[in-house]
């Protein structure tokens, strides 16, 4: 059986910002998910963490949403990611979803996106010059 991850993350920073921190190659490589290969173009194929993690743009709603087909190591077939961003005053709300989460996969991948992904992404983002 399949799962769905489902988190809402509040960043300091603007929509621009984290729209930025998603799709840009070196940004992504400043937050940790590089070396990545990545656009904000619908039918892009992307890596990040040097191919551990690839897929493809299926919907790019710029600096709105973000929907990935995602896959790690030799799934059979994708989990698709779909990042929502929405302004909240000064902030982001970054909504996350992720479904078909492969079971033996699911805990590894829950934490990962707060420990390696989004969790680090926020902190460079809020960084204060």
């Amino acid at each position: 059986m399949k799962k769905t991850i489902k988190k809402v993350y509040k960043i300091s920073a603007t929509v621009d910002k984290v729209w930025e921190a998603l799709v840009d190659p070196a940004i992504i490589n400043e937050w940790g998910g590089g070396p990545g290969k990545m656009n904000s173009k619908i039918g892009t194929d992307f890596e990040l963490w040097n191919g551990d993690i690839y897929g493809k743009n299926i919907e790019v709603v710029s600096k709105s949403k973000l929907v990935q087909e995602w896959f790690g190591g030799d799934w059979a077939k994708p989990s698709i990611v779909t990042f929502t961003l929405k302004k909240d005053n000064s902030d982001t709300i970054l909504e996350l979803e992720q479904v078909d989460v492969p079971d033996d996969k699911f805990e590894d991948i829950e934490s990962g996106w707060d420990d390696y992904y989004i969790g680090p992404m926020k902190q460079m983002l809020e960084k204060k010059p």
